[in-house]
């Protein structure tokens, strides 16, 4: 993609490992290295999963041969902890709205909540819940790559319906998951039920 995005953020270290693993057997088209290793350097991986798929290309080498690598030269401290001495987190305002135009009783809801700046999406679902229970309601399953939503307003995720909540920021997929995702003021996040 434009930018050097490679499929979705979770998808770039499985890609450049196969990218760098093949280059000099099959390219279908120039590939952009530096735009692609840019894109993996400047978004801040917190899921172990995608921690340990994007690494083999950043040291730019196999599981195996990372294993190898000589540690011992690194001789400087630990970096210490300095207490910060900015003030108190202040609040951001998220509009977030969950859509039904798929299955059974359609709906379309929206509210506005305030949590703490930094806060995932994960914590703007909670608060959604905490201030409408009986409307933005939500079950979540862990997986590796963090906690997944499978259930809004009682209407559950069907691998059997290939149906899933997806979420957006506007018209845009998000591109990481409600684990991660850190909405921005003003922001309005919405969760539509899909097919895939």
């Amino acid at each position: 993609k434009e930018g050097g995005m490679i499929g979705n953020i979770y998808s770039m270290g499985l890609a450049l490992q196969v990218l760098g693993a093949t280059s000099n057997f099959y390219f279908p088209r120039e590939w952009d290295c530096a735009q692609a290793f840019s894109v993996v350097y400047s978004h801040d991986y917190r899921q172990p999963m995608a921690i340990a798929q994007v690494l083999p290309a950043l040291v730019g080498m196999s599981y195996l041969e990372a294993a190898s690598l000589d540690c011992t030269a690194s001789t400087g401290a630990s970096p210490t902890l300095q207490p910060s001495l900015s003030p108190k987190p202040t609040t951001i305002t998220v509009h977030y709205s969950i859509i039904n135009k798929l299955q059974g009783r359609h709906f379309s809801y929206t509210t506005s909540v305030r949590v703490p700046v930094g806060s995932t999406l994960l914590k703007v679902l909670q608060a959604a819940e905490a201030k409408r229970p009986d409307i933005f309601s939500f079950e979540t399953e862990q997986t590796s790559w963090g906690p997944m939503v499978v259930s809004i307003h009682g209407l559950a995720a069907n691998p059997d319906d290939k149906t899933y909540w997806k979420f957006l920021s506007g018209s845009d997929a998000l591109q990481e998951g409600v684990g991660t995702y850190k909405p921005w003021n003003g922001e309005h996040i919405q969760a539509v039920f899909s097919l895939y």
